[in-house]
C-alpha cells in the first residue's frame, strides 16, 4: 500500500522487524516484482524484484545503464571515498582491473592461504580449545567478525590488528571505529536526505559519531600507507597494499587511491565471510545430518594422508578443494542467508525490464537476494529447506548455478573478485573446527536477521564448544 505523501514508508515501518521475509512474501504475491515510492520529497522510487531475468538484465545486459548511482555513492563517499566498493564508470573499471590482476596472482594466492592458515591454527583453534576446556559460552558471530577482520587487514594492509587472541577478546579502536562507520553509514539509507545532511552540516547526532569513526579509520589507513611508502623491499611483501605500491611499469598510485582501495577491500571482506560462517554453524546445529556428512568427508581426507596422522592437522589448499560436500553446504547456507540480502542499482534513463515493469530515470532497481533464495519458481518446493545435495552433480561433484539466480557473489561485470578467497577462508575455518570440536547453540535464543545491509544476527549467536577426536569424530568428553 502506498500512502499519500509518505508512500511505502508506513508499511515498511510496520514490517521492519521482519523486513526480509516481508519483501519475500510481497515479491511472491506480486509475481516476482513490485513498484514502490518513498516520501514525496525524498526522490526514492523504483522497483523491488526477485526475478532472475530482471537481475541479469540489470547486472549484465544493460550493465552500463544501471550503475550504483549518485544516491548510493553520496552516502558512502565520506567513508569509502572513490574506492572500488563505491565507484562507477572509469574509476570502477581501473580498480576492478587492478584488483583482479593482484588477487588472482599466484603470489597473493599463496600469501592469503598462508595468512588464513596461521590465523586459524595460531589464534582461532587455541581460543576454541580454551573455551572447550572451560565449558564457557561465547558469541560465535563476534569471534568470526574478529577473525575475518584480522584476516582481511593482513591481506589488505599487511597489518594484524589483533582483534582475536587466544586468552581474551580485546577492544581494538580501529576495529570498533570501522564497525561504527559501517553501521552509521548504512543508517543514511533509512533517513530522508534532508535529515542526515542537516546533522552532518551541524555535526550532531549519528553524523557526529560517524565523522569521529571515519576519522579513526582514515588516520589508521593513511598512517599505514605513509609508513609502507618509506619501507624498503616492498617487492618481497605479498599483501595487497605492498603489491600495489611495487607494481611494475609507470603506474604509481596516489596515497588517497591506496587508502580508499584498501578500506573498500576490508569492508567487502570483513562482514561477508564472518556473518556467513555464523549462519552456517546455526544451520548445522539444526541439521545434524549435514554436519555428520561434512565430518565424514573431512575425516576421509585426513585418513588419506600418508604415514601417521599428525595431532595438529593443517589442511592444504588441495585438500580443501576435495571437500565438495562442504562447498555445497556453504553454498546452500549462503542461498538461504546471503551475507548481502539486498542490493540495488540506479537507472540512468527510462527503461522496461524483461517482465514488462517500467523503470523511470533515477529509479532504483532493488534486487532481493534473500528473497530469490526462497522462491519456488527458482529452487522448487523445497526452496526453504537446507539441502546441500541440490548443489551436487549426480550426488557427488559440486555443480554451480547461474549467477543470476544465485546472486550471492553478485553477477555480471561486478562479480566478486574475492569469491575464491572467501570460499577458501570459510572452508579452512569450518574444516579446522569440525575436525576438532562440536559447536552447540545455546537453547532459548532468538536468532533473527538484523536490519542492515549485511545479514548480521541481531543478538549474536551464543554457543558452547566441546572437543572431538580428530579422526573418528568421537567426543572426548
Amino acid at each position: 500500500m502506498h500512502w499519500p505523501v509518505l508512500g511505502i514508508v508506513p508499511v515498511f515501518l510496520l514490517h521492519v522487524h521482519h523486513i526480509y521475509d516481508w519483501v519475500t512474501d510481497a515479491t511472491a504475491r506480486a509475481g516476482g516484482t513490485f513498484c514502490f515510492r518513498g516520501v514525496w520529497f525524498g526522490r526514492f522510487y523504483g522497483v523491488v524484484t526477485a526475478d532472475p531475468n530482471n537481475v541479469e538484465y540489470v547486472l549484465k545486459t544493460r550493465f552500463h545503464k544501471y550503475p550504483k548511482g549518485r544516491y548510493y555513492r553520496e552516502r558512502f563517499a565520506d567513508f569509502l571515498g572513490d574506492g572500488i566498493f563505491n565507484a562507477d564508470d572509469d574509476a570502477w573499471r581501473e580498480q576492478r582491473r587492478t584488483a583482479s590482476a593482484e588477487m588472482h596472482s599466484a603470489k597473493f594466492a599463496d600469501y592469503s592461504a598462508e595468512t588464513i592458515r596461521n590465523l586459524v591454527h595460531r589464534k582461532l583453534v587455541p581460543l576454541l580449545r580454551r573455551l572447550a576446556d572451560t565449558v564457557a559460552a561465547v558469541d560465535l558471530q563476534d569471534v568470526f567478525l574478529r577473525f575475518t577482520f584480522d584476516n582481511i587487514c593482513s591481506a589488505a594492509f599487511g597489518v594484524d590488528p589483533c582483534c582475536l587472541v587466544t586468552d581474551q577478546l580485546p577492544e581494538v579502536p580501529f576495529a570498533l571505529a570501522f564497525e561504527d562507520a559501517t553501521e552509521l553509514t548504512l543508517l543514511r539509507f533509512l533517513m530522508p536526505p534532508v535529515v542526515w545532511k542537516t546533522m552532518r552540516r551541524f555535526d550532531f547526532g549519528t553524523e557526529h559519531r560517524l565523522r569521529m569513526a571515519i576519522r579513526t579509520v582514515h588516520e589508521f589507513a593513511e598512517e599505514t600507507v605513509r609508513t609502507r611508502r618509506g619501507e624498503m623491499g616492498l617487492e618481497d611483501r605479498s599483501d595487497l597494499l605492498s603489491r600495489l605500491m611495487s607494481s611494475g611499469g609507470n603506474v604509481r598510485f596516489t596515497d588517497k587511491f591506496l587508502k580508499d582501495f584498501c578500506i573498500s577491500f576490508i569492508l567487502a571482506g570483513r562482514d561477508t565471510s564472518s556473518v556467513a560462517l555464523a549462519w552456517f554453524f546455526w544451520l548445522l546445529h539444526n541439521n545434524p545430518r549435514v554436519e555428520a556428512q561434512i565430518q565424514s568427508e573431512i575425516s576421509a581426507i585426513v585418513k588419506q594422508r600418508r604415514g601417521p596422522v599428525a595431532e595438529e592437522v593443517v589442511f592444504t589448499v588441495e585438500e580443501l578443494k576435495k571437500m565438495e560436500y562442504l562447498q555445497a553446504a556453504l553454498t546452500e547456507s549462503l542461498r538461504l542467508y546471503p551475507s548481502v540480502p539486498v542490493d540495488f542499482k540506479e537507472a540512468t534513463e527510462d527503461d522496461v525490464l524483461p517482465d514488462g515493469t517500467s523503470v523511470k530515470k533515477g529509479g532504483r532497481v532493488i534486487y532481493s537476494i534473500y528473497s530469490m533464495g526462497r522462491m519456488e519458481g527458482i529452487w522448487g518446493k523445497d526452496c526453504r529447506e537446507f539441502r546441500p545435495e541440490r548443489w551436487l552433480k549426480e550426488g557427488v561433484g559440486f555443480a554451480g548455478e547461474s549467477p543470476f539466480k544465485y546472486v550471492v557473489f553478485n553477477a555480471g561485470p561486478r562479480l566478486c573478485v574475492g569469491k575464491k578467497f572467501a570460499y577458501m577462508q570459510m572452508k579452512m575455518v569450518v574444516a579446522a573446527i569440525l575436525l576438532r570440536f562440536r559447536v552447540a547453540v545455546e537453547e532459548g535464543q532468538e536468532v533473527v536477521p538484523k536490519m542492515t545491509t549485511t545479514l548480521y544476527m541481531k543478538n549474536g549467536l551464543r554457543v558452547t564448544v566441546e572437543s572431538r577426536n580428530s579422526v573418528t569424530g568421537d567426543m572426548n568428553r
